[in-house]
């Protein structure tokens, strides 16, 4: 980006905190696969910053609102928003700048506690004031008074369409389709209330601040069933025990939850399907066959 850009992300900064901040130094941080990411520095303080096209304002905006919702809960710690908007034809978020390493010993047990802390953050119905995104696919969130329709709706019919368009096999994704249609007897009678989610929770959102205390960043937030949580946690290699183990002490799950676990994790299999291609289509079909023979 051209020094102009940084002059005026700077000045909106400034104008965010309430005194002067020049960007002095800016410094680019690996690790994203959607935006483009900064530490920017003077000799006092430094901000988060990432960056992105301009059609990317809105999801942007949707991570400011999701953090600061998460913040409000007051039950587990977020970088704040500082500010965002546009520059030289380009979208920013300016977040808080945190220390961060990764998490280790008790604070797996404590974030286990504050995830149920969070979880007990809740609504009249399920969604959220907006749209957001999961990666970068759109993620509706439209008010939903019941949580089978909701994902049917909005989750994984919303993915199964994008996949029979992006050529998952016709086969899978009839049967897909009566999953759809049948996923209500998965539940056997427990109705789930709506809980505040981070809604994007795998090990590279999570990590330590300064001090070992959990901290949570990059959410899909909206207010759905808690396992959905929970059941992402173990996608990619489960967290560690202790994390489990406190959070069922403090809010033990209803029992079903590992076949649940399966219907939530689709969703999350189908995007990456969708935003990365064929190779997960083994995968979508095995675990859509796994909960159709349940029903």
């Amino acid at each position: 980006m051209t020094s102009s850009t940084w002059v005026q992300i700077a000045a909106a900064i400034s104008e965010a905190i309430g005194t002067a901040f020049e960007a002095e130094r800016v410094q680019p941080i690996g690790g994203g696969c959607i935006n483009d990411a900064v530490r920017v520095s003077d000799r006092y303080r430094s901000f988060f910053v990432k960056t992105n096209e301009l059609s990317s304002m809105g999801m942007f905006e949707a991570e400011r609102d999701g953090l600061r919702d998460l913040g409000a809960a007051r039950a587990v710690r977020v970088p704040a928003p500082v500010t965002d908007g546009a520059a030289d034809g380009v979208a920013f978020l300016v977040l808080e700048c945190l220390s961060m390493t990764r998490l280790s010993g008790d604070g797996w047990s404590r974030l286990g506690e504050q995830l149920a802390s969070l979880h007990r953050t809740s609504a009249s119905q399920f969604g959220w004031r907006r749209a957001n995104t999961i990666g970068s696919t759109p993620q509706p969130n439209d008010w939903t008074t019941s949580w089978v329709d909701f994902w049917r709706e909005h989750r994984l019919g919303f993915q199964l369409e994008l996949a029979a368009r992006n050529g998952l096999s016709g086969s899978t994704v009839k049967e897909g389709e009566r999953l759809l249609e049948h996923q209500k007897a998965l539940f056997g009678g427990c109705e789930p209330q709506p809980s505040l989610l981070h809604g994007d929770l795998w090990s590279g959102n999570v990590a330590a601040d300064e001090k070992g205390a959990p901290v949570l960043f990059d959410p899909a937030v909206y207010y759905g069933d808690r396992e959905t949580d929970l059941a992402m946690s173990e996608m990619f290699g489960r967290f560690d025990q202790r994390f489990y183990d406190a959070y069922q002490s403090a809010w033990p799950l209803a029992p079903g939850y590992e076949l649940r676990k399966t219907l939530y994790n689709l969703y999350h299999v189908l995007n990456h399907f969708n935003l990365f291609g064929g190779g997960y289509a083994g995968q979508v079909r095995s675990m859509i066959n796994r909960l159709v023979k349940a029903l």
